[in-house]
């Protein structure tokens, strides 16, 4: 098992006295801005200009600047802006403003380890990644309490970068879960593995291809969006409590026969080895340029496929029935 860093080692000081830039008021931005000013800290908020977000950041009483006053003000500046868009607003904002001994910090790795920033070797960077959403982040700080973070060091110019990332990690809350110490590199591969392989790919294709099984043998849309879909959500939350185990003590043992005797039928060694392609691909660098070519094209085939999805049968049943859970009113898509 790895160290776990609590939170006594995380109280440095090393923030003390530092102005933070948050760049970027997303889930990810907000609880960070937030709880890093219930801590104590100096921070101030990032935004392009126009930026829907503005009166949000206000209303909680932050400041705000346009991104490049912001980086000119800071002397940390964390980068929480989608994949896409860091790289040009880093270039064109950031990069002019950046002083010996500032901190550059993400909570994802993919930008530098693939290469779309490279930082200066003057300052610090580091990467504070929750694992968990920014309401989560923002929440359960609000209670005392913390999400677990993974922190990487990749510059360590000043000396300080681990005591910085720490600070920083104990002014979101999360310092008072623990820490993982990781690499940008193990960060960024294990991440975007897992999202398209199992958590968002192959679960998102498991459903649909469960679902359409189930239509095509004659079965009710209804029926098979509840077995397939609607129920995933009862089966991850025990996953998500007590593992595997607690999943199987929960169920019936009838499911839990079939889960033995079925699962590897499913997932066979075919499947892995399909897996194991998607991984060297994300190592190669084979995602990674794909992605970038998507974007500079317009995110034609992206935005396409987007709506493929948004129109698949499973899609439109499961919105008649959700309306039918009054639970699931307050969530916005």
């Amino acid at each position: 098992m790895k160290r776990i860093y609590k939170e006594a080692e995380c109280k440095t000081g090393a923030l003390d006295g530092k102005t933070i830039a948050i760049i970027g008021y997303g889930s990810q931005g907000h609880a960070h801005a937030r709880n890093l000013q219930d801590s104590g800290h100096n921070v101030i908020v990032g935004l392009y200009e126009g930026s829907s977000s503005k009166a949000k950041v206000e209303a909680a009483g932050l400041k705000v600047l346009n991104t490049d006053e912001a980086a000119k003000a800071a002397d940390v500046i964390m980068i929480l802006l989608p994949d896409e868009k860091q790289a040009a607003v880093f270039n064109n904002d950031i990069l002019p403003h950046l002083e010996e001994g500032n901190a550059l910090a993400f909570a994802h790795g993919f930008n530098i380890h693939y290469g779309t920033i490279t930082p200066p070797e003057f300052i610090d960077v580091f990467m504070i990644a929750p694992k968990g959403p920014g309401h989560t982040v923002r929440h359960e700080y609000t209670l005392g309490r913390g999400v677990p973070a993974l922190f990487a060091i990749q510059q360590d110019y000043t000396g300080s970068a681990q005591d910085i990332a720490f600070a920083y990690a104990q002014g979101i809350g999360c310092a008072r879960a623990g820490l993982l110490e990781t690499t940008f590199r193990e960060e960024t591969e294990t991440d975007l593995f897992g999202e398209q392989a199992v958590l968002c790919g192959g679960v998102s294709e498991l459903m649909k291809a469960g679902y359409e099984i189930l239509v095509e043998a004659g079965y009710d849309p209804e029926n098979a969006y509840y077995e397939c879909m609607h129920e995933m959500k009862l089966i991850v939350d025990m996953v998500y409590q007590g593992g595997l185990n607690l999943m199987r003590y929960s169920i019936s043992n009838t499911a839990e026969y079939g889960d033995y005797c079925v699962g590897k039928r499913i997932i066979t060694e075919d499947t892995k080895n399909a897996m194991r392609e998607v991984l060297a691909e994300i190592q190669d660098g084979t995602f990674a340029r794909n992605w970038v070519l998507e974007n500079q094209s317009g995110q034609l085939n992206f935005k396409s496929r987007r709506r493929l999805e948004q129109q698949h049968d499973i899609e439109k049943v499961g919105a008649e029935l959700r309306s039918l859970m009054s639970w699931t009113d307050d969530i916005e898509v």
